[in-house]
């Protein structure tokens, strides 16, 4: 997951809803559509970081070492900007539900 898409799915989220039912479930769909398509970009990285891994671990050619580690960390970068992203939304909710009625 990149910066870009961070700050995508922010500013989607945080962009004005007209009023109307329809204009609130496409706006909904979209957000969600924008979190899985992320979330399938990290597995995505995982995947190929995980095959690198394999390939260089089984001598197959072509496969080096440096392209396992940078595979290895463009993953756990996009896992851990996963968690933050996911840590920030459940820091926004809280404090929207401790606010007083």
């Amino acid at each position: 997951m990149t910066i870009s898409t961070i700050l995508a799915v922010a500013n989607h989220a945080t962009a004005p809803v007209a009023s109307g039912s329809s204009a609130i479930n496409a706006g909904t769909n979209s957000f969600f559509d924008m979190i899985n398509t992320a979330l399938t970009n990290v597995s995505a990285a995982q995947k190929v970081a995980t095959a690198a891994e394999s390939s260089y671990a089984a001598g197959l050619p072509g496969a080096t070492l440096g392209n396992a580690l940078v595979n290895s960390d463009r993953a756990e970068v996009a896992w851990n900007a996963t968690v933050a992203v996911r840590n920030e939304v459940v820091s926004a909710y809280q404090s929207i539900m401790n606010m007083p009625i």
